[in-house]
């Protein structure tokens, strides 16, 4: 009875929304049991494209790739939450298309971020000793005064990125704008606020987060915002095409 209960709810849930949470359920825990194998986060997670063991699909496989359970849960709850809702109006198609290019569009600000983290760090350091930190040497001669600079360096450089973040927020952007007045309960405080303000609040607290973030915080701030800043100009474009899915129009 259990079974077929748990198959009822699974084929309840729209199939890319299914699927995505069952990949990411999947990825989670095959990068815990391998650990001691293989390190699929060297594989899979997006490294800084300076990095040795950066390779282009990683701008895909990032957002499958997760560093903790509670990372994973609440990136999937809020896939199951909102995502089905999007897949329902907009279709399978057209979702799956929109989380791959928000989840893409917050790796790429993300990247952009860094690129100008680093670079401004570069200028205050020696070409030798940049050239150092580059080829991924642990342990650079430097004055005192530069340690820190070179541990920035070093962390910009050779941290990974990964989770579904960036694509998530594209979700609430989406939801935010197809349903502003659509009332959520949130945990904390519990009281009830409408989407539309919910998006807005989300959105203005991880830009000041991003410019106020130390590295090493290990949170991709930026990212974050930039899948809301893609979905954004995804919704905004269909708007202008007049884009209609049963019935409803962004607007």
């Amino acid at each position: 009875m259990m079974n077929q209960n748990s198959a009822g709810f699974m084929s309840s849930i729209p199939v890319v929304t299914r699927n995505l949470l069952i990949i990411n359920v999947l990825a989670y825990f095959a990068t815990v049991m391998l650990k001691d194998i293989v390190n699929l986060n060297n594989y899979l997670s997006l490294h800084y494209i300076t990095s040795s063991l950066f390779m282009p699909h990683q701008i895909i496989t990032y957002m499958f790739m997760h560093g903790g359970i509670s990372h994973l849960f609440f990136n999937m709850f809020a896939v199951f939450m909102f995502g089905r809702v999007l897949e329902t109006v907009w279709g399978p198609k057209k979702f799956f298309v929109y989380y791959i290019i928000t989840g893409i569009g917050a790796a790429a600000l993300q990247i952009l971020v860094t690129y100008l983290r680093i670079k401004g760090i570069e200028e205050s350091l020696s070409p030798d000793i940049v050239s150092q930190v580059q080829a991924g040497a642990t342990s650079v001669m430097a004055n005192v005064s530069d340690h820190e600079a070179i541990q920035n360096l070093f962390a910009l450089i050779n941290t990974p990125m990964l989770g579904a973040s960036g694509a998530v927020f594209g979700i609430l952007v989406a939801f935010g704008m197809l349903f502003p007045n659509a009332e959520l309960m949130l945990l904390f405080p519990p009281i009830p606020i409408k989407a539309k303000w919910f998006v807005i609040g989300y959105g203005v607290i991880e830009l000041s987060l991003g410019v106020v973030d130390r590295v090493g915080d290990n949170v991709a701030h930026f990212a974050h915002l930039g899948g809301l800043i893609t979905g954004l100009i995804i919704l905004l474009y269909w708007r202008k095409k007049g884009f209609t899915t049963n019935g409803n129009i962004f607007g």
